[in-house]
């Protein structure tokens, strides 16, 4: 349909902001045990609650929220954001996101973080953007390393899961490091 919003382009994907009717695909997501494992979630969420949880993004001035739509069928398959931020002072914030695991290892979430730099520090003029990954999930660290960002400490035990406590990587990427990757 050529009537969607579609706030930032990529070749296989877009950016959206998230919307109410979004909570039914995210009612399955949120509730799907390897995206609760990947985001250390501990419980499962109702409709209500991500209908309420959608309502209330658009009132968060600290947090952008877009929704991750394929080009193809204009289906959703993730979300993407910035939480914390801290214009004008820091211009600093933090990126999380999540690709629905039926939807992995296809180069959206690469694709994703990169239309997320591109605005965070070519629009919304960010010098620092960091981001917090568990350290059972390799694929992703794998990822951000690609992009450019730069790991910068470990935080212990900060996650409990199947009976074990994991480690966090704390990585970032500043914004002279994204212009020498992407724009120079």
């Amino acid at each position: 349909m050529s009537n969607r919003l579609k706030v930032f382009e990529g070749k296989n994907i877009y950016l959206r902001p998230m919307e109410v009717k979004d909570a039914e695909v995210l009612y399955h997501s949120f509730n799907d045990p390897e995206n609760m494992r990947l985001t250390g979630t501990h419980r499962a969420f109702s409709h209500n609650e991500i209908e309420s949880i959608l309502q209330s993004l658009s009132q968060d001035k600290g947090r952008i929220s877009f929704a991750i739509v394929t080009q193809e069928d204009n289906q959703v398959i993730g979300d993407i954001g910035f939480n914390d931020i801290q214009p004008p002072y820091n211009r600093s914030a933090e990126l999380g996101i999540a690709i629905f695991s039926s939807y992995t290892n296809s180069g959206y979430g690469t694709e994703a973080m990169k239309l997320m730099l591109e605005y965070g520090f070519g629009v919304l003029n960010l010098h620092r953007i960091e981001l917090e990954v568990y350290s059972f999930n390799e694929r992703a660290i794998h990822v951000y390393e690609k992009l450019g960002f730069q790991i910068e400490g470990i935080k212990r035990d900060v996650v409990y899961y199947n009976h074990h406590y994991y480690n966090s990587t704390i990585m970032s990427m500043l914004e002279n490091d994204y212009r020498d990757l992407y724009i120079n």
